[in-house]
């Protein structure tokens, strides 16, 4: 049986990186950091359970509820306020960091500039938070969002009736609400039509943020995209049906289908679309920037497109992957005794996993560092350089 994994999912609009966790098991232990390291990014604290990750700086809860804060602090945002206590859940924005205390209250630090850390009162009853562009929203128990920061594009404007929302999700200036019938609320910037969800407006069961567009998934198996469409990544092929899973790319999307083949339609300049053969047993499906990565049943990874950096070469032994993660040039496998692969561009050492390569239980790749959680002691190394990747989510 292949160990319980954890996946942390980033998105970089530029220079902005969104965090965003889909848990299959508890992260436990340390994680561990490699690669550029030119703002102490990789200098990642011990005894960590989840992690989240900002521009330039990353966020770790640690399992007694204390936040740990490193890397570029040039707007405070790694300068978690007194009392570090009591937090359940972190979230990065881009020079901003939010933290959700067990009593239901926000934290915010960090660049303030279009008031994104000035949380509203009451400050009370939330149950989670996601970090914008300069833009922040929390979910409440009652099934209520608030947002508060830049508003230039009516991203903190929730319309009314401002209720029964279960799942909220940030954009980049525009925000995205799932509604405990299935209906989906979308606000903000509309220049791209991000905010004209598709009808029927029924039946979601997941919903996802891209930069300027949205995918969301049926409870019937199909997949509605609405927003930038300048490559077709909105064009969901026939027969658009029997679909579990989907994930955003740059300009191309992707989903998995309840026969275990994976559909991927937009941009396509780099093969990044054309799945390679044979197209089954997949479970796990990403986004690159210009690639993209399946996962499948028997744990090998599949990776196709561009390849400039080797992103899509896997290592030796393609056998027994439990998960992966993609950055912009270079990719992440977590094997399922617990050692780490990566492979692809390395300019800053984003590929040299320290040893001992052991007992690992999930990884990310940021912007041009990886990351990994492990139940073993602290490992820390730097890899500065100067060149930089485009990064997108699994």
């Amino acid at each position: 049986m292949k160990r319980a994994s954890a996946v942390l999912s980033l998105v970089c609009l530029g220079m902005f990186i969104l965090g965003t966790s889909v848990a299959h098991g508890l992260w436990t232990g340390p994680a561990v950091g490699w690669g550029c390291n030119s703002d102490g990014q990789g200098d990642v604290p011990a005894d960590l359970v989840a992690v989240s990750a900002g521009d330039l700086h990353g966020l770790g809860l640690r399992s007694d509820g204390t936040v740990a804060a490193w890397g570029n602090s040039y707007y405070g945002q790694c300068d978690v306020p007194a009392p570090n206590a009591d937090f359940v859940a972190v979230a990065g924005g881009w020079y901003h960091s939010l933290g959700l205390k067990s009593d239901g209250t926000i934290v915010a630090w960090g660049a303030d500039n279009q008031g994104q850390c000035g949380v509203p009162t009451p400050n009370a009853d939330f149950v989670a938070v996601a970090g914008g562009y300069q833009h922040s929203a929390g979910l409440k128990s009652d099934g209520t969002i608030i947002a508060w920061g830049s508003n230039s594009s009516g991203q903190c404007d929730v319309p009314a009736p401002n209720a029964d929302f279960v799942a909220v999700a940030a954009g980049h200036t525009h925000s995205l609400g799932l509604k405990s019938n299935g209906t989906i609320v979308v606000w903000g910037s509309n220049d791209f039509g991000q905010c004209d969800v598709p009808l029927p407006n029924t039946g979601t069961v997941a919903i996802a943020a891209g930069s300027v567009y949205s995918l969301a998934l049926r409870s019937d198996g199909t997949i509605v995209a609405w927003g930038h469409n300048n490559y077709g990544q909105c064009d969901v092929p026939a027969p658009n049906a029997d679909f579990v899973a989907v994930a955003p790319g740059h300009f191309h999307s992707l989903g998995i289908k309840s026969d275990g083949t994976i559909v991927a339609w937009g941009h396509n300049n780099y093969g990044q679309c054309d799945v390679p053969a044979p197209n089954s047993n997949f479970v796990a499906v990403a986004g690159g920037g210009f690639y993209s990565l399946g996962l499948t049943f028997d744990g090998t990874v599949v990776a196709w497109g561009s390849n400039n950096s080797g992103q899509c070469d896997a290592p030796l032994s393609n056998a027994d992957f439990a998960a992966t993660a993609g950055g912009g040039w270079h990719n992440l496998g977590l094997k399922s005794d617990g050692r780490v692969m990566a492979w692809g561009y390395n300019y800053h050492g984003q590929c040299d996993v320290p040893v001992p390569n052991a007992d690992f239980v999930a990884v990310a790749g940021g912007d041009r560092h990886s990351l990994g959680v492990q139940p073993g002691p602290q490992v820390r190394w730097d890899g500065r350089g100067l060149g930089e990747q485009w990064f997108r989510p699994v």
